[in-house]
């Protein structure tokens, strides 16, 4: 059996069948991390979202969009032990526009350049939708949970966005691409056949890769330092007085802190391997 051409569509029947593994997938996964919260207490860490990469690059935006949408309301709803309506107008939606914006980049004429494109893409806009949908729709129209000034919604819709676009970005980058190479290796009548050849027949592009860890890094320490010596963390602090504990800015100081340093590093011995496989 020969490998899927990616202008081909996948049958209906099929679709459903990824679809549905794709959500039972997100859902195990992300319920594992369930628990760990944001400095705010709301906002989940969720390394998961390697699956729904996955599905996007192998399968295209339909499957990877629906699915993580289904899985992020089944993880997020057994999580509360009921249907959880933020979840429903957030995370499904954030979830469903972000990892269909990564099939429909990676789905044709897939390059790693893509990938890391899609991958920056669909994480900011996914977790922008999602964190200002959940603070402004839920949390303070429907849940009249968080009765705040516009301005510190906004700036608490930004804080969430960057918390989950510098905690997810790193395992999208470093753990999908081994994944869609073994699979490929594995199953290559399933993975189309772009997927397939530059997994197999083409190395990582490295500096790519670790340019792109890099970048990321050195934008989360931006924002760290910012708060920590610029009138941009009094700012924030008197924002959020009598809403938040004041713990909760150090702790974000620490998350920008440590996510810079940790993505800074990753991309070097990205960088690192690069330059000895030169040699």
């Amino acid at each position: 059996m020969s490998a899927i051409d990616a202008s081909q569509r996948i049958p209906y029947s099929l679709k459903i069948v990824l679809t549905s593994l794709c959500a039972a997938l997100y859902a195990i996964g992300s319920y594992f991390t369930a628990y760990i919260q944001s400095p705010w207490g709301m906002g989940q860490f969720r390394p998961a979202v390697v699956i729904p990469a996955l599905f996007a690059t192998l399968f295209g935006p339909w499957v990877a969009g629906v699915g993580a949408a289904i899985g992020t309301l089944i993880c997020d709803s057994v999580k509360h032990g009921t249907l959880y309506m933020g979840s429903l107008i957030a995370a499904v939606p954030g979830n469903f526009i972000g990892f269909s914006i990564f099939g429909y980049i990676t789905h044709r004429r897939f390059s790693w350049e893509k990938f890391i494109l899609a991958s920056n893409v669909a994480l900011i806009i996914g977790n922008i939708i999602t964190a200002f949908l959940y603070i402004f729709v839920y949390k303070f129209l429907f849940a009249q949970a968080l009765i705040m000034p516009f301005e510190s919604l906004t700036i608490l819709s930004l804080g969430l966005t960057l918390f989950w676009y510098i905690t997810m970005l790193p395992f999208v980058l470093l753990i999908t691409p081994p994944l869609i190479r073994i699979i490929s290796t594995a199953f290559p009548s399933i993975v189309p056949m772009d997927v397939r050849e530059a997994s197999l027949k083409s190395a990582l592009p490295r500096r790519s890769f670790g340019i792109a860890l890099i970048s990321s890094g050195i934008f989360a320490l931006f924002i760290g330092i910012l708060i920590s010596f610029s009138p941009l963390g009094i700012y924030l602090s008197t924002t959020f007085r009598g809403y938040f504990p004041p713990l909760v800015m150090d702790l974000f100081q620490l998350l920008l802190y440590l996510c810079g340093i940790v993505l800074s590093l990753l991309g070097l011995g990205v960088l690192s391997l690069n330059v000895v496989s030169r040699r």
